[in-house]
């Protein structure tokens, strides 16, 4: 059954006459006559009475023109609907983050968009790097932010919204913090016990990335901890050293339960990326969000390296 058809035999119902419709509809009253035809032959139903001032539902008539004034208020609800998307008062959101932006920067971001799009069912996961990319290719995620190397697969696009800087970090009471201390040196660093990420980390990636470059390499892997939380009490217990992002330790600077270590030679930034699927349509929550993280972050955000 053709619905515009439906929608203008409606209109006649309603109007009481075909000129009367077409006024409303604003189509000529032989066009409206003519698709109204078509419906009854369609059906081989006659659906309209037509007397000399206008028109009367027969019995079949009556029975379609229930369905139609239910399909017409549906079809106005699901235009609603879409209005209502397109103005970001209804939808959804899925972002997925890797563990230093999902617990040190996203929350706050993700307050203010609660706070401006209060009815979108906003959702939220943690994960590495590696399994952020992959649910944003299976289409889990809208956006994913994740840290350190840009994704190495054709299907996704990365932008750099912010810059962070990994450092080692030790307990207050490291010997090499003494007074006087020389700073280490990076093949001292690689010596040490060293607490690290799992593999599939952004973090490690970076971080292995960057020692391979001068040359070094861990030599002692303590322990491989699933959150950069678990590594920070691990350091503050005293079981080994570890490199993380300047991000996660500020407070532990300020209360003194951890320290920066100075190595001679150890710099190492890492881009902080914003991921979406190449040649993907994106809904108006997400352009949203995108949005609200270039406001937040507007000087540092710049194309792919």
């Amino acid at each position: 059954m053709n619905f515009n058809h439906l929608f203008l035999f409606r209109a006649v119902a309603e109007a009481g006459s075909f000129s009367r419709a077409g006024e409303t509809v604003h189509i000529s009253q032989p066009a409206i006559s003519m698709q109204v035809a078509e419906l009854e032959a369609q059906l081989d139903l006659t659906l309209f009475h037509r007397l000399p001032r206008g028109v009367k539902l027969t019995a079949a008539g009556q029975l379609l023109f229930g369905y139609a004034q239910r399909l017409g208020a549906l079809a106005d609800e699901a235009q609603s609907a879409m209005a209502e998307v397109k103005g970001v008062r209804r939808g959804r959101l899925s972002i997925g983050a890797s563990t230093t932006i999902g617990v040190y920067l996203l929350p706050d971001l993700l307050g203010e968009y609660r706070r401006r799009y209060p009815d979108i069912d906003l959702r939220f996961d943690i994960a590495n790097t590696e399994e952020i990319e992959n649910r944003l290719v299976d289409g889990i995620l809208d956006a994913g932010l994740t840290e350190g190397l840009p994704p190495n697969r054709d299907d996704l696009e990365s932008v750099i919204f912010l810059r962070d800087e990994l450092v080692p970090i030790v307990r207050p009471d490291h010997p090499r913090l003494a007074a006087g201390s020389e700073p280490f040196t990076l093949q001292q660093l690689c010596a040490e016990p060293i607490i690290l990420r799992e593999p599939g980390s952004g973090t490690r990636e970076v971080i292995e990335g960057a020692l391979a470059k001068r040359r070094q390499k861990l030599q002692r892997i303590a322990m491989v901890l699933g959150s950069t939380e678990a590594i920070k009490r691990a350091v503050a217990a005293g079981l080994g050293v570890a490199i993380v992002s300047h991000l996660t330790i500020q407070a532990e600077l300020v209360l003194g339960r951890l320290a920066i270590l100075p190595v001679r030679g150890f710099q190492v930034s890492r881009p902080l990326l914003r991921l979406c699927c190449r040649n993907r349509a994106q809904d108006p929550a997400t352009l949203a969000f995108l949005a609200l993280l270039n406001q937040r972050y507007p000087a540092d955000l710049k194309p792919r390296e």
